[in-house]
């Protein structure tokens, strides 16, 4: 068989890989950091690959560390993160003095909100009511076809996302970055993807921790419009500095869950904080 044959024949089976995996990115989801354990398990394969030598274990227990970060992104979208990813780690393992291991967390962070955004409006939005709204409608006269066009509808576009998604996440992935070391151009690149990814984790912090307080004082001063002028959602970004904070002084999640819980309870009681 020539190089190239088995050379296809196994960036096939990386696809598959990634496609199968992808689909079950969701089964060990957690509140701490969402769908990190499913992107671990999607990447692992590579990760035992790349450092199958004993003598390469602490590489291989930082790469699995660097993907138990925070992960939250359309499950059939993943697959291009997964794939992507992949061809990052295969390019670090290559050129380890070359390659900035943080690169690859950033590239995941910019991803998530862009495809979460296009994949949940397509996949969630539209073609799960377009697919359901058409099933019903046959159902509801007595048709087997009701069930079976939903699902069909549903399965199929999310069947050629994922599956073309790993594929050109890979590829293009490889072929990206190899072009990329070649002209000079990583530090730029990856200082871009750090920028965008804290953009994603800045309007994050904004739309997903909704806090205000209702503090006045008589009805011309609102402690909340006072902290607008300063900077609009000053709450939300400094309670997540605080957890930030607390996650540096090595504090457990656990311990950090109960100040959450315990603080909330006692902001809203005492007419502190309000969502």
């Amino acid at each position: 068989m020539s190089d190239d044959k088995v050379m296809k024949k196994e960036n096939n089976k990386k696809y598959w890989q990634f496609f199968w995996r992808s689909w079950a990115i969701q089964a060990s989801w957690n509140y701490e950091r969402q769908m990190n354990l499913g992107f671990l398990y999607g990447i692992a394969p590579t990760l035992n690959r790349i450092y199958k030598d004993p003598k390469d274990i602490d590489k291989k227990k930082e790469a699995y560390k660097r993907h138990l970060a925070f992960y939250n992104c359309t499950p059939q979208t993943s697959s291009f993160v997964l794939g992507l990813s992949a061809s990052m780690e295969e390019q670090l393992a290559k050129n380890p003095d070359d390659f900035d291991p943080e690169s690859i967390s950033a590239v995941k962070s910019s991803l998530m909100g862009p495809l979460s955004g296009i994949g949940d409006s397509f996949f969630q939005g539209t073609v799960k009511v377009l697919a359901f709204g058409l099933g019903i409608n046959f159902a509801q006269k007595g048709n087997i076809l009701g069930p079976i066009l939903a699902l069909l509808i549903c399965l199929v576009p999310a069947w050629l996302v994922t599956w073309y998604g790993a594929k050109w996440g890979y590829t293009a992935g490889n072929q990206f970055l190899s072009k990329l070391n070649s002209e000079g151009a990583m530090d730029r690149v990856m200082f871009i993807a750090g920028v965008v990814g804290l953009m994603v984790i800045g309007s994050m912090v904004s739309s997903m921790i909704p806090l205000t307080t209702p503090l006045h004082m008589g009805t011309t001063f609102k402690l909340q419009s006072t902290l607008n002028t300063i900077m609009p959602k000053l709450i939300p970004i400094s309670l997540t500095m605080f957890m930030y904070w607390l996650i540096q002084k090595k504090v457990k999640t656990g311990w950090i869950l109960a100040i959450c819980i315990v603080g909330g309870i006692l902001a809203s009681v005492f007419g502190i904080l309000k969502a």
